[in-house]
């Protein structure tokens, strides 16, 4: 059962997703903070409302919570751009590589 265990880790990459998976946490928590410290701080300066991250537009009865939204929006965008390039870089070496 051991053997069978350990031969599933291997042909299905269980290993290299779990690696994956943490770096790609931190990768996200990395990318949070520079969005959060660096980039929306000017941003918040353009705002008349001052913090972004909970900006809320009150329609009737109900509180549309666009700031949570957007902080979302914005940070799944560079992790994207950031795995892009990455992705891009690594691909490039394989080519060159099989060559």
């Amino acid at each position: 059962m051991r053997k069978e265990f350990m031969e599933f880790l291997k042909n299905y990459g269980v290993i290299g997703l779990a690696i994956a998976v943490i770096i790609g946490g931190k990768a996200n928590a990395m990318v949070s903070t520079m969005v959060d410290g660096l980039l929306m701080p000017i941003v918040t300066a353009a705002l008349p409302g001052g913090d972004w991250r909970t900006a809320a537009l009150d329609v009737g009865g109900i509180q549309l919570v666009w700031g949570p939204f957007m902080g979302a929006v914005i940070d799944f965008v560079i992790v994207a751009f950031i795995v892009f390039i990455f992705a891009k870089k690594v691909m490039k070496e394989e080519t060159v590589a099989k060559k």
